[in-house]
């Protein structure tokens, strides 16, 4: 089964202003994790901050930041890192706007990016779709997460640690290294889908029931909603190859490139697993069509037989007086004889003719 956690609400209110900074209107306090890492080529920090003010002074140095931000339910650390970063206002209101679709923006000084963090959750695999945002400086870069349970950027997070190549690029490095661990992800997803669909197919064939078509359409509907969140990707990692934005170095266009492939890979197996749901539908309906065929044929085929025979006993229940098999000693029994030799003449008929 595939579950994807309820929405939240558009934070935008009819009548505000734009760029107004709210959650479903609100200002709210909620609870935020906040952690940095900070490093170069020979120097590596990582540490959880617990106010947003011990992020500020790494704006300035030569090294390359990371501040990753967990949780959107508290507007005012939005607003303060918005100002001290001077992050236009209407990023930061697409930033809480978590039916924001996957797009690339070019503010000159820094590059706004926003997509889908897909991945499948334990202890069952549930698939969970996270709106993640990205701010990327010339030294830094800010990641704005939906929620706080957890992400798929362990596995960048341990290459900074290793002094690996991420340690020798900039910012723009970065930000494709997390962009590209989303787009991995996919994959696992693709692949989770895939035995999904399998195994709803076998059921298929074996026992066409209403509760299987019920899991169909629940897939169908995750499938739209999936479809939206990756289609839009293949702009974004367009986007930033072709940008011509100074942030973005020649040498990780390349790399960028390979990832827009990731994506459209990752596009053509979505799409031919809806075609196989949308098929699975069809199948349901035409299985439904052949049972209600099977069920009408044997039904015709009784009523055929008994025709003949109700015709005979018609017959003879007219109770004229007249009748002289009425009186006959054994007419009773003659009857029974007609009777049965009439349906198994038909019967043996309807196999010679394949119908039964």
């Amino acid at each position: 089964m595939i579950a994807m956690p309820r929405r939240r609400k558009r934070p935008i209110r009819p009548g505000l202003s734009p760029g107004t900074i709210t959650v479903d209107g609100k200002h709210t306090k909620g609870p935020v994790r906040i952690t940095v890492i900070d490093y170069d080529a020979s120097n590596f920090s990582e540490k959880e901050v617990s106010t947003l003010e011990e992020c500020f002074p790494y704006r300035d140095t030569a090294t390359v930041t990371w501040i990753n931000i967990e949780g959107l339910e508290n507007t005012e650390v939005i607003e303060k890192i918005g100002t001290h970063y001077s992050i236009h206002p209407l990023v930061l209101e697409d930033i809480l706007n978590t039916g924001q679709r996957p797009k690339v923006e070019d503010f000159e000084n820094y590059l706004y990016v926003t997509m889908k963090m897909i991945r499948l959750a334990s202890p069952r695999p549930e698939i969970q779709v996270e709106h993640v945002s990205f701010v990327i400086g010339p030294n830094f870069l800010i990641s704005f997460q939906e929620d706080m349970t957890g992400d798929v950027f362990d596995p960048v997070r341990a290459r900074i640690r290793k002094e690996g190549r991420i340690r020798k690029f900039g910012s723009d490095y970065l930000a494709y290294a997390l962009i590209d661990v989303i787009v991995d992800n996919y994959f696992l997803v693709i692949e989770h889908l895939e035995e999904v669909v399998e195994d709803l197919e076998e059921d298929l064939v074996q026992n066409a029931t209403p509760a299987l078509l019920q899991k169909i359409t629940v897939l169908k509907k995750k499938m739209i909603t999936l479809r939206k969140s990756i289609w839009p990707l293949r702009e974004v990692a367009s986007g930033l190859e072709i940008s011509g934005s100074p942030l973005v170095h020649e040498n990780t266009r390349i790399y960028l490139r390979d990832v827009h492939d990731h994506v459209i890979q990752v596009i053509d197996t979505l799409e031919t697993i809806r075609e196989m749901v949308s098929g699975m539908i069809d199948i349901y309906l035409s299985s439904l069509s052949f049972r209600m065929n099977e069920i009408m044929k044997v039904l015709t085929l009784i009523a055929t037989i008994f025709i003949p025979l109700t015709f005979v006993a018609g017959v003879y229940g007219m109770n004229f007086e007249y009748m002289p098999e009425l009186s006959w000693k054994y007419g009773y029994f003659a009857i029974w004889g007609v009777m049965i030799s009439i349906a198994a003449v038909m019967i043996l008929y309807f196999r010679k003719r394949q119908w039964i």
